[in-house]
């Protein structure tokens, strides 16, 4: 065996700052020509804003498909800039999504549009989420942390702004879905902003519908019911008529939907008592508050880099009811 010679190794380090390295030019002949230099757009500083902000309500498995775009947001971020309808304000975001039919190079296709909504107050626009669906009988208002939601500051890369920002975000890892009940997954899904303005009557103080499930077999019988315009008999008759329901249940059906107007009318009472004790209780800093709280509805404009989106409305959910502008 070869024994090496033994040398003395110079210990390694990263580059240092008092050492000047000189490397040769190579020659500048034909056959290896001057590089040429590559120019990069600077990225804009809150272009990468929209990306930060959990959008609400939308399905696991269709984040993948509303991040494969570069959807553009300059119209948020010129929003911010002095003259905009968010500069020097305080500003709370949240995202949500909206399906749409487009055709993007040539392929006609269902893409989940993202929405980034921006509430002016000078207070958090609501600390719960509300869960609803066709298919689940009773809605739900729980604090959004119970979702692993919560209000954070957002601080852009060149702190140089006028405005406050706070984004809603989610810490609900994708990957330990699994781990959740089905249930809790789906949740997710019907996840939708909540927010109370005490000064506007809720549509559902002056609602006199009620959703109806009621439990049988082979399957459940779902409808709604209008306790002011509809008559429960005829109600009834149609839907044994329609085979949903076995005659022998006629009378039990009938007393299940009185059962769920009663519900309908306490909570509707309920509720307008409890707005007038919080305006009774309400400072008037607060008041103004409400009073001057203003809603934005930002859509992606068009660019090369992904669907261009030609339908548009004011309305953001049930619970914000209409953006005062959307852009």
């Amino acid at each position: 065996m070869r024994n090496a010679s033994k040398r003395k190794r110079e210990p390694q380090h990263g580059p240092q700052q008092n050492k000047k390295h000189f490397t040769k030019s190579p020659s500048r002949s034909p056959a290896n020509p001057k590089p040429q230099e590559e120019y990069f757009e600077e990225k804009r500083n809150l272009e990468d804003l929209w990306r930060e902000v959990f959008l609400v309500g939308t399905e696991w498995d269709q984040l993948d498909s509303v991040y494969q775009y570069k959807w553009n947001f300059s119209n948020l971020e010129n929003a911010f800039e002095e003259g905009g309808v968010l500069h020097g304000k305080r500003v709370y975001l949240f995202g949500c999504t909206e399906p749409q039919q487009v055709c993007f190079k040539d392929v006609e296709k269902v893409v989940f549009v993202p929405i980034i909504v921006a509430v002016v107050s000078p207070f958090p626009p609501s600390d719960k989420i509300g869960i609803t669906s066709v298919q689940r009988e009773n809605e739900e208002i729980i604090p959004m942390k119970q979702m692993k939601m919560d209000w954070i500051p957002y601080m852009p890369p060149k702190d140089r702004l006028k405005s406050q920002i706070f984004i809603l975000s989610c810490t609900q890892r994708r990957s330990a879905l699994k781990h959740l009940k089905l249930e809790q997954v789906k949740k997710y899904e019907y996840c939708l902003p909540y927010f109370y303005h005490p000064f506007k009557e809720d549509e559902l103080e002056q609602s006199t519908e009620v959703q109806i499930l009621f439990p049988t077999e082979p399957k459940p019988v779902f409808c709604t019911f209008d306790w002011e315009f509809e008559d429960l008999e005829e109600l009834t008759n149609a839907v044994i008529q329609d085979e949903e329901l076995s005659a022998d249940q006629k009378d039990v059906f009938k007393e299940f939907v009185k059962e769920r107007v009663r519900e309908a009318k306490k909570a509707n009472k309920e509720a307008r008592e409890a707005r007038r004790k919080a305006i009774e209780e309400m400072s008037e800093e607060t008041k103004a508050a409400f009073e001057n709280i203003r809603f934005y509805k930002f859509y992606p404009v068009q660019s090369p880099d992904a669907p261009d989106v030609s339908k548009k409305c004011n309305v953001i959910n049930r619970y914000y009811g209409k953006a005062h502008e959307y852009l």
